[in-house]
């Protein structure tokens, strides 16, 4: 299944991704993908701040994961937050560091930015988002399992 949106500001991408917040359940990886400045990481401000993470919102291309504790567990149960970044690594890298126990935390969700440079150790029921910047302001973001 597939579904498109059309953003026309920085705020309303923002906006989808704190509708979108209220929506995500537990050991759910959404996959970002788009070129840099198509909207992936404003959309995941609005993602984080809908699902409560305290800011800085600080991308983590040079970290390469970020996480988030909740002070307060959403209504779906998630209690932490691991927004992370496949840019500058390799899926060796990756299984490395624990990206398949981030995905299987009962209690966790994962944000990966880059997911097509590791696309050989993600795990299958991914939700994908695809971002392609139209205009300087103009998104569309589309959403499939």
């Amino acid at each position: 299944m597939e579904t498109i949106y059309h953003t026309t500001s920085a705020e309303e991408t923002r906006s989808l991704g704190k509708e979108l917040s209220q929506k995500v359940a537990p050991k759910t990886l959404l996959c970002l993908r788009g070129e840099l400045g198509s909207g992936k990481t404003t959309f995941t401000q609005g993602l984080l701040e809908g699902l409560g993470a305290e800011k800085p919102f600080v991308s983590p291309t040079f970290v390469i994961m970020k996480e988030y504790e909740l002070k307060i567990p959403t209504k779906t149960g998630i209690e932490r937050i691991y927004h992370t970044d496949a840019y500058r690594v390799e899926e060796k890298d990756f299984e490395t560091i624990g990206f398949s126990e981030w995905c299987a935390d009962p209690k966790g969700i994962v944000i990966l930015e880059w997911p097509e440079r590791i696309s050989g150790i993600l795990p299958k029921g991914a939700l994908n988002l695809s971002f392609k910047a139209l205009s300087e302001n103009e998104r569309r973001i589309t959403f499939s399992k």
